[in-house]
């Protein structure tokens, strides 16, 4: 019988899932990975070990601890919000007969490729108590609408350009997931609220949880949203003391309590994935899921969808479109822009690759060989995107400038930040796949003589293909929008459209980038389509 979560087998089901030791050239490959991820906090412990003193006064300071509360409060609930947002959006486009699924798929993953700055300033033109919509209404006696500043508004936006992240490790899980557990659920009476709690959500946990955790790692660095909506955070201190007071050692001791928080609920995560297993352990060939038909909930379905979508999406481009319109001919560079796209294009396909492949030895021992020195590594490879980014970015600028003066100013250098930023965009998701695929296959292959990585490159990848593929869209999405590691570690000469549309909205209107800006989310919503709408 096909078994998912029971109590009984779960010792059973860790060792089977654990299977031989760890071989060496995979321990290797975790720990380079690990250290390379992990040279940001080595150049915060440096700088903390400098001035001891002044550290230990910035963190035990009444206000850091307010901070602390309100980022993880912030950070907590856009984890929940983005998870039950992407939900029901992840069924709806994998396993329902929805109109059109392909093309929902496509529109309600491209929020991720908004920078959260410009969403903030796009929803607070759109929707503030004197924007665009208040416009509109005032005529019928509305002259302001309610603020949506502070942390509901933060709130708002981060759940609107988080969500994609849960939805993309969920959808390749649903697609994977076999319906034979469905089925023996079924005949033994199972109705549908029953059948989701403990067979269909439970199988959901690993790429739930990875999407959730990122969501909550992006809020606790994000600093574009929580400064435009003038919520009070963590992250927003941290950017002050580097920007304004030039305070190197109280922002490296506030960047290493915010390492140690994404510590604590990296553990947390790991502990709720490691108690179970998540492949079917029968025998037999693994099969695709049924379509479930909507029936009279199609329309409700297709309206939340464009909700979404009309709100997530539709509605930033159509005031960037607005603004486009009304900037005055020929401001945009066309060529400048133009250039800028294809650099855009050039580093976040270097980094899908390179962060990809980097991914598949964490993720690989996550899945295959869980423990106290998977924990460790898994720490160590995520600690980079609890990060802001200039911290990162100033991190690689200390080790280039002493340890690799070669590589500084490179696009490899780049490249390397991007690895670091984004390491657990495309680990999650490939580790989610990989607890999917059951051991015993890897161990039939080993049994006709494949070597490990034969058994793994011709069994184990192919099957977890579409949550590898679902973490190289994350990464690629993340990267093309990157901007302080752009702007700090850029080659002399080399530009990307988040750099071009930094410097006209820094020197001019807001308007000045909006062509731009749609360029941005033009040139990724190929890619986007390529990667997510044409999946199998």
């Amino acid at each position: 019988m096909a078994t998912i979560a029971v109590r009984p087998r779960e010792r059973m089901a860790r060792r089977r899932r654990a299977g031989r030791p760890a071989s060496s050239p995979l321990l290797v490959a975790s720990a380079v990975v690990a250290a390379a991820c992990a040279l940001p906090v080595g150049y915060l412990a440096v700088v903390v070990a400098g001035e001891p003193r002044a550290a230990f006064e910035a963190v035990w300071e009444p206000e850091t601890l307010a901070l602390l509360a309100r980022s993880l409060g912030l950070a907590l609930a856009v984890g929940f919000g983005a998870t039950a947002l992407a939900a029901p959006l992840a069924w709806l486009t994998v396993r329902s007969d929805l109109p059109g699924r392909r093309t929902w798929t496509v529109l309600v993953t491209l929020p991720l490729v908004l920078p959260s700055y410009i969403a903030a300033y796009l929803l607070v033109s759109a929707l503030g108590p004197r924007g665009e919509l208040q416009g509109l209404l005032e005529p019928l006696g509305i002259e302001r609408l309610p603020s949506i500043y502070g942390f509901v508004g933060a709130w708002l936006v981060l759940v609107v350009v988080t969500y994609p992240l849960v939805l993309l490790p969920m959808r390749a899980a649903l697609a994977r997931m076999d319906p034979a557990l469905e089925d023996a659920a079924r005949g033994m009476g199972a109705r549908r609220l029953r059948l989701a709690r403990t067979v269909i959500a439970p199988q959901l946990a690993p790429a739930a949880g990875a999407g959730a955790l990122l969501a909550a790692l992006y809020a606790l660095s994000d600093f574009g949203a929580v400064s435009i909506l003038r919520f009070d955070s963590f992250t927003r201190v941290i950017y002050q003391s580097y920007r304004a007071s030039f305070d190197r050692t109280g922002a490296a001791a506030l960047a290493a309590l915010l390492v140690l928080v994404m510590a604590a609920l990296l553990a947390l995560e790991a502990r709720a994935r490691h108690r179970r297993a998540y492949f079917r352990s029968a025998p037999g060939t693994a099969r695709r899921a049924a379509i479930v038909p909507l029936g009279r909930w199609r329309w409700p379905a297709l309206a939340f969808c464009a909700l979404v979508g009309g709100i997530a999406f539709l509605l930033p481009v159509g005031m960037l479109v607005y603004w486009t319109t009304r900037s005055v001919a020929g401001a945009t560079d066309w060529s400048a822009t133009l250039s800028a796209a294809r650099g855009s294009l050039l580093i976040a396909a270097l980094a899908a690759l390179a962060t990809t492949l980097a991914a598949l030895p964490v993720a690989w021992l996550g899945a295959r060989h869980p423990g106290r020195r998977t924990r460790l590594v898994e720490a160590a490879s995520t600690s980079g995107y609890a990060l802001p980014g200039i911290v990162v970015a100033l991190a690689l600028v200390f080790f280039g400038i002493r340890a690799a003066p070669a590589l500084y100013q490179t696009l490899a250098m780049l490249v390397l930040a991007m690895v670091v930023l984004f390491l657990p965009l495309a680990a999650g998701s490939t580790r989610a796949a990989l607890l999917q695929v059951p051991p015993r296959l890897e161990e039939a292959a080993r049994g006709i003589g494949r070597s490990p990585l034969g058994a793994a490159l011709s069994i184990t990848l192919p099957l977890a293909r579409g949550g590898v593929l679902a973490g190289a869209a994350l990464v690629f999405l993340a990267a093309i929008k990157e901007l302080p590691a752009v702007l700090l570690l850029s080659p002399i000469g080399f530009d990307t459209l988040p750099a071009l549309i930094w410097r006209e909205t820094t020197r001019s209107f807001f308007e000045s980038g909006a062509a731009p800006s749609l360029v941005l989310l033009a040139v990724s919503a190929l890619p986007l389509w390529l990667l997510v709408g044409r999946a199998r």
